[in-house]
């Protein structure tokens, strides 16, 4: 896929995102959302195990604040040492640091009272949208945007594509699992970190498009 193509690719995934996001928000709003809310909990709360309690645990402290803190830090140091990344050093602050902003704005405007049943976690503040979700869906699908172009082969980016989205996929549902998220809250974050990463990109590699063609010009009127 081209450039343009791959632009208003991005784009046009930021709006999707952006309307779920939208309706999900208004069915939380009118509470009309329960009862997809309850199917789901009762199934994923419905396979506890000890074990399985044990790995859902380690994934939800994945996704914490202080090991995606960490996380992102090494991160940085890795595309600044060993990548060499500059300009993507920008987005990726940009991309972390505003989904944090963004996550904690949505609960201040929903104030979302978490779910009170069943609940094998401690947690406080407000429910919708996750923050566990949308951190990481922000950390790790930007990290898999930079890593993409220095993967040759279709293979390895398969792979990347594929642990990226399990790791998203399942910080998400050990939130619902342990009991201090809603389904709509995960799939809330997910939406709502989906919109502000694909726009992100949109708009980087729109701003580097647009830096290659000054430098031929400039090139070109030099020659």
């Amino acid at each position: 896929m081209k450039l343009n193509g791959r632009l208003a690719a991005a784009f046009i995934v930021s709006l999707l995102c952006a309307a779920g996001f939208g309706l999900i928000a208004l069915f939380v709003s009118s509470k009309q959302i329960a009862a997809f809310d309850q199917t789901l909990v009762s199934l994923v709360q419905g396979m506890e195990t000890p074990a399985l309690t044990q790995i859902m645990k380690c994934f939800t402290t994945i996704g914490s604040g202080k090991y995606s803190s960490i996380l992102a830090l090494a991160i940085v140091l890795f595309l600044y040492f060993v990548l060499h990344h500059r300009k993507e050093l920008i987005l990726f602050v940009w991309v972390t640091g505003g989904t944090w902003l963004l996550n904690e704005g949505l609960k201040a405007v929903f104030q979302r009272a978490r779910p009170d049943i069943h609940r094998i976690v401690q947690a406080t503040g407000y429910s919708f949208p996750s923050g566990h979700s949308m951190a990481a869906f922000s950390l790790y699908g930007v990290f898999a945007f930079l890593l993409w172009r220095h993967i040759p082969s279709a293979l390895g980016r398969i792979v990347l594509i594929a642990l990226s989205g399990i790791l998203i996929l399942m910080i998400g549902i050990s939130r619902i699992y342990l009991g201090v998220h809603y389904p709509s809250d995960v799939l809330g974050g997910f939406l709502a970190s989906g919109c502000w990463v694909f726009l992100s990109v949109w708009i980087f590699r729109r701003y580097i498009q647009k830096g290659r063609q000054r430098r031929r010009e400039i090139y070109k009127r030099s020659n």
